[in-house]
Formats: structure tokens, sequence, C-alpha cells
């Protein structure tokens, strides 16, 4: 009789609890009559975040804390008693999240038959106690009245550490409210750190990272209505769309941040070593990965060079002081401490116009310097264009330099110029006011320099006649060959090369001569050094052989690693691709392209050093049977879409509309996190902006990634690209090679057996083994579909590299796929016809080609 009692007691339990809230652990709201206890988590509508106590690290202390629910590791977006945590002294001691009497949200502690002790609380005038407090699937903690539905407090107000999409920062002019990120001391105590970010309050506004509230540590410079431009990565495909809005009515600068996809999860915070973080995680992927962060260089935080001092990551020495300054110490900038900054040289006109008019002076000019983050402390202007800015600042003796920013207007400086950096892309044009002597002095340098460059010039080419002409009376190539690699490095200093390929392009549609802004950046390495890096090319430091070489891993006197690509003299790659190539990954810079630190051509040697990609290239991976294991689903939809990303960056967003023409697997690189960097640009060209189809008869590549349409007439465009990634695309999918591919003992190509299975309605067996059914199969799918659009046949038929990113990314209705007739045989007896001037990488499969037109 007693065990039926128990048993009905024990069903009646679990009934309440199930109505209740589904679980006996979790609520859905703390009200008067239901607080929350130390064994209970309050949890968002969607099961999106939870609340609860926890303790950080094992400590003795506990606090009340928010954290996504069901993400392992636990990561803490919000803590409320940050100052004061639950001290555990026994197991006595107790404490609860609770509606006081005075409608207040409160997390009270004490010992039993003990008065509680209230440790932290919303403290605010409520009306009533009718008050309950609940949690938004946005992360917002928020105390409501229960009969109205007003808002009477919420924790988006006050941020902890973490900045999360629907919340903002910023602050309040005329009410004094400031909204900022705090960092935690340490891991172990989120008691308020050294750091904090947050707005400042100048218009037009930018970010900073302050330590103690006071000092700056980072700025991310001034805001143009569309992105902050001392952070030139943050471009129109950046993954979160970040806003700042202004009310200078309200007196309210606010800044937002929403994210284009719903299957990414991404916060922002300040951790406690002072680096602001922008954290992704994948939907289905456990790991967070790092998106952005700042500062990343030590040319990133703030003051490097002090005042009037630049700052130059690839420079030796990374400061140096802006033209018409010396250094205030030398022994200091002797010894690297450039804190104490730079002094102007000659005095300004302005500053001293009776002497100076008496000795005949002239007035100020002022000195154009491009690409750079301009100094903090700036004032705005309201100017009608940039005459009006020049003017302005040249009638104003306190302006020591200017700018007119698209997107903000005129800026002036008329303090020390600090926090100024060499940008890699992007940047401002900044002009600085120097004395005419200053100018005068360095046109007369400049005037000499050209003459004897003029000399040195007609000089080289009397030897390249001289040279020329003995060339052809001993018949011979090899010392010709030797004299045409000098050209670049004398042009080097110029600032100009040429990019047209002769016979690749009609004469109409040639690439104009390029102006290279990045000339003076680009770090021209000794031999030696490289050598000493690479340990003479030693097989040991060997990563990997191209088509147009060995790649090697090196390791320079500062400790940076890098990978020297050596290019061997029976490539096929020449100066011309090595120029290209050079110049081409200078200017472009996105998260998913390498980034190119300098090259080397010096006596037979032609070197290239980028930056060291620990986990080298995505076919080392994704064929390799054991090691494609460590390639799950997650990392490989990530690897899609990040070479998708980079693809829109080269076709749309760059400065430059590039098309790749060399895309494969082997020339995707992985980072330390295993995120794709496209590789290789020595065969990349340059369109115009009105030109969308460009006739060759010089057809490179890759066999098995080029497109139909290129392969066999000699017809590329940004759809060749679109063909190569859709190839790429059910390569990372399936796990096998395209031109390596054998069904029912018949030669195809990957591309007919994923139509096959496509149209069988059996995509999911194209999927790879490896994967054993831990995949997303909507995505698997999805991610086929748009590789079988992308491989069609007609380029018009293939979508755009947006269109790609948009369809990846969303449940939207895709086209259906049209079936591919041409695909292309791997034969061990396929030859390439010698009347063709085509180019191959060399340790890939052949066909044969039609010629090209």
């Amino acid at each position: 009789m007693g065990s039926k009692i128990r048993d009905c007691c024990l069903s009646i339990f679990l009934v309440m609890c199930m109505f209740q809230s589904g679980s006996c652990d979790e609520i859905y709201n703390i009200t008067s009559s239901q607080a929350l206890s130390q064994a209970q988590t309050l949890v968002s509508s969607s099961q999106i975040f939870e609340l609860g106590f926890f303790s950080p690290n094992n400590s003795a202390n506990q606090y009340v804390g928010m954290w996504y629910k069901g993400i392992s590791p636990r990561t803490v977006v919000w803590v409320a008693n940050r100052e004061k945590p639950v001290t555990i002294a026994d197991s006595a001691t107790t404490a609860s999240l609770t509606i006081s009497s005075s409608g207040n949200l409160e997390l009270v502690t004490g010992k039993r038959y003990d008065k509680s002790v209230i440790l932290w609380s919303t403290n605010v005038h409520v009306r009533s106690n009718n008050s309950v407090a609940v949690l938004s699937d946005n992360g917002n903690l928020v105390l409501q009245d229960s009969i109205s539905g007003e808002n009477l407090w919420q924790s988006f107000n006050h941020p902890g550490d973490t900045f999360l999409p629907g919340s903002v920062l910023g602050f309040n002019v005329k009410t004094g409210e400031s909204y900022v990120l705090t960092s935690w001391k340490s891991e172990s105590d989120p008691s308020p750190g050294n750091f904090g970010f947050g707005l400042s309050k100048q218009s037009p506004p930018q970010m900073l990272i302050w330590i103690n509230g006071v000092k700056p540590h980072w700025r991310s410079g001034p805001w143009d209505k569309s992105k902050f431009i001392g952070i030139p990565e943050w471009d129109t495909s950046y993954q979160s769309v970040n806003n700042l809005q202004q009310d200078f009515n309200k007196g309210t600068t606010s800044l937002y941040f929403n994210l284009y996809n719903n299957s990414l999860v991404a916060k922002v915070f300040i951790s406690s070593q002072g680096f602001i973080t922008t954290l992704l995680k994948v939907e289905g992927n456990d790991s967070w990965h790092t998106d952005w962060e700042a500062p990343r260089s030590k040319c990133d935080v703030y003051g490097t060079c002090g005042p009037f001092g630049v700052c130059q990551t690839l420079g030796s020495p990374i400061c140096r002081c802006l033209k018409g300054f010396v250094p205030k110490s030398d022994q200091e900038w002797r010894n690297g401490n450039w804190t104490g900054g730079c002094e102007r040289r000659t005095e300004l006109f302005c500053k001293n116009t009776s002497s100076q008019a008496s000795k005949g002076g002239k007035e100020d000019r002022f000195y154009k310097m491009g690409l750079l983050k301009v100094p903090d402390f700036h004032e705005y202007v309201a100017v009608d264009d940039a005459n009006g800015c020049y003017s302005w600042c040249l009638n104003n003796c306190s302006c020591l330099a200017y700018a007119y920013v698209n997107g903000i207007g005129c800026l002036v400086w008329s303090e020390g110029l600090v926090d100024i950096q060499v940008l890699p892309s992007g940047g401002e044009d900044l002009f600085l006011r120097l004395a005419y002597a200053e100018l005068v002095g360095g046109q007369k340098i400049k005037n000499i320099t050209i003459s004897l460059a003029a000399i040195s010039v007609c000089a080289f080419f009397l030897a390249l006649i001289f040279t020329f002409h003995r060339w052809r009376a001993n018949n011979t190539s090899n010392s010709m060959r030797r004299q045409m690699m000098l050209p670049w490095c004398v042009k080097k200093n110029t600032g100009q090369f040429d990019l047209t390929e002769t016979g690749d392009i009609p004469s109409r549609t040639r690439v104009k001569t390029l102006d290279d802004p990045f000339g003076a950046e680009l770090h021209i390495f000794d031999l030696d050094g490289i050598l000493v890096a690479t340990n003479h090319f030693s097989v040991k430091n060997k990563l990997g052989q191209g088509g147009f070489g060995s790649v090697y891993k090196g390791k320079l006197q500062d400790g940076r690693e890098i990978a020297v690509k050596r290019l061997s003299s029976s490539s096929g790659q020449g100066i011309e691709e090595l120029k290209n190539e050079t110049i081409l990954i200078s200017k472009l810079q996105h998260r998913n392209l390498v980034k190119i630190l300098g090259c080397c051509i010096q006596e037979e040697e032609k070197l290239l050093v980028y930056e060291f990609m620990p986990n080298k290239s995505l076919d080392i991976f994704i064929f390799d049977p054991k090691r494609s294991e460590k390639l799950n689903w997650a990392t490989r939809f990530n690897i899609i879409h990040g070479i998708a990303r980079g693809l829109v960056y080269l076709h749309r967003d760059s400065s430059l509309r590039v098309i790749h023409r060399d895309l494969k697997v082997s020339n995707i690189l992985l980072d330390e996190k295993m995120n794709p960097k496209i590789s290789d640009f020595g065969l990349a060209r340059i369109f115009e902006g009105t030109l969308d189809l460009v006739n060759t008869h010089r057809v490179v590549g890759t066999l098995g990634y080029m497109s139909p349409e290129y392969a066999m007439g000699g017809i590329f465009s940004e759809k060749s690209d679109v063909f190569s990634f859709g190839v790429m695309l059910l390569e990372i999918v399936c796990g096998r090679k395209n031109t390596s591919f054998h069904y029912y003992d018949q030669q195809t190509s990957l591309i007919a057996y994923a139509w096959q299975l496509w149209s069988e309605s059996r995509g999911s067996d194209l999927v790879d083994n490896a994967l054993a059914g831990s995949y997303s199969s909507s995505e698997a799918m999805r991610s086929i579909h748009v590789g079988l659009l992308c491989v069609q046949d007609h380029a018009a038929d293939r979508p755009t590299m947006p269109d790609v990113v948009s369809m990846l990314s969303n449940e939207t209705d895709r086209p259906q796929p049209k079936q591919p007739i041409f695909t292309f045989q791997s034969s061990p007896t396929s030859q390439i016809p010698p009347q063709n001037e085509t180019k191959c990488s060399a340790n890939e499969a052949t066909m044969s080609l039609l010629e090209g037109r």
C-alpha cells in the first residue's frame, strides 16, 4: 500500500514538473512566487540561451551568468554580479534570483534562518511588484511589468564583455549614459578588468579599446557611413553587417551588428588581454573560429610610433618619421623605443610669420601621403568639397593636416598627429602641412634622382642592345634570359608595371600599365636571408611540389614563419607570371586570399614569399583517406563558403576585377583554423570594368577544372572561375578527384557521375564515406545542387559567385541544372597539340584540346 502511494506521489510530481516548464531544472520566467535557485536555469523560449549559477574554472565563487544553451564548452556572455560573487562557505549557504517586494530582480544569499543579503539588484523604480523576468532568444534578460508589458530594465543596457547581435554599444550625450564592454579580470574572475571597448565621443565616432577607461590601446578610425576606415578588411562582403546610427535630437550614437546568415552564431568580445575578437560558429560545428581580431600587430597598438611618426608592419624598423620630421631622441629610436615620436625639422611659415616674412619666406605647402589610417583627434569641418577642405586648412594656421574622406567629408587636425599607420589596402590620403623649404629641397633631390635614373636607364638600354647583338651573333638565348630578369627589379622603384600579355587580349581590351601604390610596401627579400630561413632549401623544409616549382617552409630572424615559392627554370612561369602574382596579391586583401609578404629576384632565383599556412593545401586532406576524416562536414561547408566569398571579392568587391584561371583544390591553402585561402595568382588576369568575355590564344590552367568554352575556344570570363569552383565543390563533398574517376570500369569524370546520381535522386551517394552519415543532409544536397549549376556547359547558364553565396547560405528556390555533355577525360596517352600555346599545371592530368581561336 505504501509503495502505491509513493508511486502515485511521484507521478503527480513529474506531471507538475512537465506542466510548469518541461523540466524540473528549467524555468521560463522568474516571478515573485517563482525564484531561480542554484540548481535551476532560466531558458529562452526557443532554448537558445540560458541563465543560471556558475563557477568559472571551478573556482570557489558563484555568479549568475548567461550562456549559449547546448554549446560546449560553456560560453558565458553576460554576468550579473561581476563584483559581488556568491561565496560558498559551506552547504548551508543558499542563493537565489528572485523578484523582491519592490518589484526588482534581486540576487539574495545567506545561510538558513539568517537574514538575506542582497548581492545584486536591477535597482529601478517599479510602480508595483507585478514584475516578471524573462530571457529573450537574442540573449537579453528583461524585467517587465506583467500587466502592461512595459520593459522596466534589460541586460542589453548593462553590457559585460560580450557584444551580441541585436544589442547596442554607444552613448547618449544628453543623459550621460554610455554602453561599453569591459573585459574580465582573468578567465577565472569576471570582475571588471583593465580593458574596455566602445565608441569615442567624436564626430564621426570611432571604435576604441581603452586601458583602465582612459588610455587608448587600439582604434578603428572614424565611421564613413558604411565602415570604419581604419579596418580595410571590413568591406561589403564582411560576414557581420555593422551599422552605426546617430540621432542628434536625442543625443544618441549607437553601434549594432547583425548577421546575414542564420546558420551562424556570432559574438564580439573583449578579452582580459585587451583583444577585441569576432568569433563565429557554424551550425553543426562545436568549435568557434576567429573571424577578426584587433590589435593584430604592433602597428595596431595605439601610438606605437608616437606623435608625427608613422607605422608600417612590414617596415624595418616599423616606425619612421613623417616627411619634414626627425626623431625627438635618436638614442631611443636606436633602442627600438619610438613612443617619444618626432619633431618638426623646419618651422612653419604661419607659426613665425614676422621673421619669415623679413627673410622673404614663402607660405607653407601640403605634402600628400596615401594608404593611411588617419591620425587620432580629428575634427570635422562642414565644407562642400576637397577644395574647400584644402582652403580651410591653408587659411587656419592651427591646421596641421587635412583629409577629405568619401562618406565623411573634411577632417582636420590641429594637435600632434598620433597613431598613423600604413594600411595594406584601402586607406586615405592625408595632406600634411610642411614648410616651403622642406618641399623645395625635396624637389631638388627628386630632380637629381630623376636625372640619375634617366642616365641609368640609357646606360641599361645601351647594354641591352649590345647584349642583344651578341646574342644574335652567338645564337644563344641563355644570356638574354638573365638580362631580361633585371628590368622589373629596376622598375620596382618607379612604382609602375605593365601587365599586358602579348597575344592574350585584343588591342582594344589590353590591360593598361598600372601604378602600383604598394611598391614601397612590398618587401624585397635578400637571397642570403631566404637561404638562411629555409636552411638552403632543405628537403626537410619542403612543403610540396607544384606545377611551377617547389614550396618551402622558412623562419625569418624575427620569428615569423613563411612559405617560399621557388620557381623552377623549366616551370614555364616566367618573369611576367611572377610580376603578375606579386602585384595582384599585394593589391588584393581579403581573409580568404593568401597574403604575400614579398619577393626575391636574384641571380637565377625567382622567389615569392607568403604567409605560412600550417595545414598546407586542401588536396592534402580531401584526397587522403586518413586525413579526410579530419574534415567533418561543418569544416567542409565552411571551406566551401570561404572559397566562394574569396571569389566574390575577386570578381566584384575588390578594386580590381580579377579572373583567377587556375582554381583547384591544391591552390586552396588552409590556416591553423582550417579556414581556406585562395592562392597562386600567376595565371590570373585583370578585367576591364565593361568587359564580360575575353578571347585568348594562350590557354592556361589545369585540366579537369577548365570550363568547356575556355579549354576549347579560348574564351574566359568570371564564369570560367565559377566552373572551376563547381568542380572543387563536388570534390570537397565527394572526397575524390575529378580527373581520376572510375565508374563501372569506364573512365569518366566526377561531373558525369554526380549528374547521374542527382538525376536518379541518389545525390546522398556522392557524399564522402569518411563523413559516415555525420553531416547535414540538407546542406550536402544544397551543395551538390549548386555544384551542378556551376559546371553547366554554357557559361550563361551558370550562376554568378554572389548568387552562389546566396544559394549556399539560404534555402531559396534554385533552378534545375542541365545535364553536362562535355566531360574531360584523363588518359595517359592524351597529348596537347603543339600548335596550341597551352599551359597546364605539370602535375595534373592532360587531355586533348581543340585549337583556341
